[in-house]
């Protein structure tokens, strides 16, 4: 049965997941700006031809996934009604999705087709129902959801993703946006299936129970 996944959520030991004043110059906010290093060594290990712990993770977050739901946070760096609906995301013209990314807004835009495949849909949409056209997009393969730390929590509060994958970086940020705040009840249904560490980062996957 397809799940709902989400992959390299990278935290600092005090759990942030991103900084404060996000914007075009700090996408992911003032002092976090290093803290995905862990990720983009793995990419160039598994580039070179090289393994370890890091591209392993790195490498299961693009096993069987079919769609991806992100916040308008993660798409780009406006705020409010689009001024200017030539943004199109942070990565070129050819996004690395290569499938229908649906993006959770409450300001909506008609849907930007790229290169390689990549779809990315507006929607204002409960996140059940989000998930729901995601999971017919994906037409039997698993969902991700890919950040920021606003939309992992709605999943996480109604308890819609099947496995989370942390990858826990050795700072302390102090301020910011904290993953695991504002979840009520909803962390209760989860467990820690594994931690193992690298040098770089310690790896967390938590399971619906």
């Amino acid at each position: 049965m397809p799940e709902l996944r989400a992959h390299n959520i990278t935290v600092s030991v005090d759990g942030y997941a991103a900084g404060p004043r996000q914007c075009l110059e700090h996408p992911l906010g003032e002092g976090f700006g290093d803290m995905h290093d862990w990720m983009f060594a793995a990419l160039r290990d598994r580039a070179d031809g090289k393994g370890g712990i890091d591209v392993e993770y790195v490498e299961r977050s693009e096993e069987n996934i079919g769609s991806t739901i992100m916040g308008r946070n993660m798409f780009g760096p406006q705020r409010g009604p689009w001024e200017d609906e030539s943004w199109t995301g942070w990565w070129g013209p050819n996004p690395p999705f290569h499938h229908d990314v649906f993006v959770r807004t409450h300001h909506l835009r008609p849907s930007v087709v790229m290169e390689g495949g990549t779809a990315f849909h507006f929607t204002d949409e409960s996140p059940e129902r989000v998930l729901a056209r995601a999971f017919e997009a994906a037409a039997g393969q698993d969902v991700r959801v890919g950040g920021g730390a606003a939309t992992v929590q709605q999943y996480l509060r109604a308890g819609l993703i099947d496995e989370l994958h942390l990858a826990i970086v050795p700072t302390l940020l102090g301020r910011g946006e904290r993953l695991f705040d504002n979840l009520g009840d909803g962390i209760d249904g989860y467990r820690v299936a594994e931690l193992v560490g690298s040098p770089s980062a310690t790896h967390a996957r938590l399971v619906r129970r």
